[in-house]
């Protein structure tokens, strides 16, 4: 046993204290179904929240939190509680169903030194689960080569939107065009290549404007603030850039809406939600083509630049073949903002997603689903 094991091993038998497994009873293990999701309380939607609970959130809308006599214990892989792994073992001892929604893992190009014990909590509970749902086909590739093999059956849903509350502007916003950088920033090379791309838009575009919206998180927010504002300023582009704090899922769609074309610009993300509400209030996305991301844009969505596969190291893209992007799209807007709505329309509804998890619960219960 390493010493990562000899660490959480403690740590588990600290934890074990708490009386957070004495909610599974052996007995009530199947008829309706009783989700609980791991956590004593989620915030509601109109509070910033992390992408991986949002998911937890529209469940909720169909199937409410059990804490008293649960059934089914439902994991997000980028959301998993402290205890997650003492939670999934009470689970199962008293006969209950544990369903993973596997994201992305830690891998040596994203995480750098230390992605073995990053992997290590998600690596045990996809041991344990008696069904994976992965995000994407990009997140099944890596969970088989980071976590190692399961015997799990398994599906892949991507991430849904709840496409009458993300929906178009009645009417294209005046001007622009208009990029949004929006989300959690975990990297520097997402907004420096977002500000090279829009200074290179600017010389065919000379009305463009960039938004730069949510939190960053590879420093504090105060010097990411400062280190844009400096960027802006060597470029000479300072007044064309509007740089927008953390906001809630409630707040996301009026942002969207106020703005024409999504800039993505990282680099093998497995199943952006954010791409995805984007698209659901017509906005194409200009996107690094890796990663889950063209299963989620298709060919209707925006425009990719394509990308290595690599899990070594990542690779921005370029900013000159995203400034291309966005003029092809521009030139061709609406049908663009067209396509992109229908994409969500098509595959990526919250309600056919839903609707397929209750399928699934019922099935795993013993019952038919739905």
């Amino acid at each position: 046993m390493s010493w990562v094991d000899h660490a959480y091993a403690k740590v588990l038998r600290q934890k074990s204290r708490l009386d957070s497994p004495r909610r599974w009873k052996k007995g009530h293990v199947r008829g309706d179904v009783c989700v609980d999701y791991g956590y004593k309380h989620i915030s509601e939607k109109g509070q910033v929240l992390s992408g991986g609970l949002v998911k937890v959130q529209d469940l909720k809308s169909r199937f409410p939190a059990n804490r008293i006599s649960p059934n089914l214990l439902y994991l997000v892989s980028s959301a998993l509680p402290y205890d997650a792994e003492i939670q999934a073992k009470a689970a199962k001892k008293a006969g209950g169903i544990v369903v993973l929604n596997q994201n992305g893992v830690g891998y040596p190009g994203w995480h750098g030194p230390g992605w073995e014990k990053f992997n290590l909590p998600m690596k045990r509970i996809y041991a344990l689960a008696d069904f994976v749902v992965y995000q994407s086909e990009f997140c099944k590739q890596g969970a088989e080569k980071y976590l190692g093999p399961t015997q799990a059956p398994y599906s892949i849903l991507h991430n849904p939107v709840d496409s009458q509350a993300f929906s178009p502007a009645n009417s294209i916003p005046a001007g622009g065009p208009i990029l949004l950088l929006a989300g959690t920033h975990q990297f520097k090379y997402r907004v420096e290549a977002a500000v090279e791309t829009f200074a290179l838009v600017l010389k065919n575009l000379p009305e463009a404007r960039l938004r730069i919206a949510g939190q960053h998180t590879w420093t504090s927010q105060p010097e990411a603030l400062r280190f844009l504002q400096s960027c802006a300023e060597q470029k000479g582009i300072a007044d064309k850039i509007e740089l927008i704090p953390p906001y809630s899922q409630t707040d996301a769609p009026a942002l969207m809406r106020g703005a024409h074309i999504l800039l993505h610009t990282k680099y093998n993300d497995p199943c952006p939600r954010l791409v995805v509400e984007a698209m659901a209030c017509g906005l194409p996305v200009v996107y690094s083509a890796t990663g889950g991301m063209p299963e989620l844009i298709g060919e209707r969505g925006g425009l990719g630049v394509p990308g290595p596969d690599d899990y070594e190291k990542d690779h921005p893209p370029r900013a000159d073949s995203l400034a291309n992007g966005v003029e092809k799209i521009w030139a061709d807007y609406p049908a663009f903002r067209k396509g992109a709505r229908q994409q969500v329309l098509d595959h990526l509804d919250l309600e056919p997603w839903l609707k397929k998890h209750e399928e699934l619960f019922g099935q795993l219960l013993g019952g038919e689903g739905g």
